[in-house]
């Protein structure tokens, strides 16, 4: 059994964790989480522990929260969060994820967000400004691998758009989801033992659920497309991926994302 620790950060009223038009930091992270643990319910051997209030109204303290992880013996701990420089809008941008091994944990944490943040990058579509270090109190204190992601910029303007569409938000936790399962090697739980995510459809024996080598084929298609546009850098992880043959559903998700928000696909009608 896989025991991950869930933390959504602050709390709803914390002051100064908002956008400049007051959207809070806990809802963009409380999204985050919801989706990740939805995605990490769909895999066997999982147990998972939320450390954060989940309605928002309260900020549990950082020192009552690493003590619950660690009396719980978990085995990894995500903190989710979203970043701000000053607190105005700007065109800064991107996606961090920090770690920092306690002394006398097992040091794993860079790995395993190693297995996080390129995933969360190509999900947001947005830049990468890297792993890095940080004397963080959830990443100090805990007794397991512990990483932090920062899933964009609430006072930018170039992540806000993103951040305020949850299809991106499920995307960023289906991907800290995803990079867990990968480096904790979960197995997916057979179809009858998943939890229902959607209604019933008597039509939905007949969509359409393309092949792997079709999803591939699809995406290879649209991120050369994007490279002829020049309109920004493009992660060089999805070529990586396609040319290693470990592209995932996720990954094509965060490849469509970028063609719908760079108006690629309005182009091909």
């Amino acid at each position: 059994m896989v025991k991950i620790v869930i933390d959504a950060g602050h709390g709803l009223h914390t002051p100064g964790k908002r956008s400049p038009d007051d959207e809070r930091e806990w809802t963009f992270n409380n999204k985050v989480a919801q989706y990740a643990i939805a995605k990490l319910q769909t895999y066997e051997n999982v147990d998972i522990l939320r450390v954060d209030d989940s309605t928002g109204m309260t900020d549990v303290p950082l020192a009552t929260r690493t003590k619950q992880a660690n009396e719980w013996q978990a085995d990894v701990y995500a903190s989710i969060h979203h970043n701000a420089l000053n607190g105005q809008w700007g065109q800064h941008s991107g996606i961090e994820t920090y770690t920092m091994d306690n002394p006398t944990a097992n040091p794993k944490s860079h790995e395993i967000a190693g297995a996080i943040h390129p995933r969360v990058v190509m999900a947001m579509g947005i830049s990468n400004r890297g792993m890095k270090r940080a004397n963080f109190h959830v990443l100090r204190e805990s007794d397991m691998p512990a990483f932090l992601t920062e899933g964009g910029f609430l006072d930018s303007t170039i992540d806000i758009s993103k951040l305020r569409d949850d299809n991106y938000l499920k995307a960023q936790g289906e991907a800290i989801a995803e990079g867990l399962a990968v480096y904790f090697k979960l197995q997916p739980k057979s179809v009858q033992d998943q939890p229902a995510t959607e209604p019933y459809n008597q039509y939905g024996n007949h969509l359409y659920q393309p092949s792997m080598q079709t999803i591939i084929n699809s995406t290879l298609d649209v991120l050369i497309r994007l490279e002829n546009k020049q309109e920004g850098a493009l992660s060089p992880i999805w070529r990586e991926k396609l040319s290693e043959g470990t592209l995932t559903n996720s990954d094509a998700i965060g490849v469509l994302f970028v063609a719908l928000d760079r108006g690629l696909l309005g182009e091909l009608k």
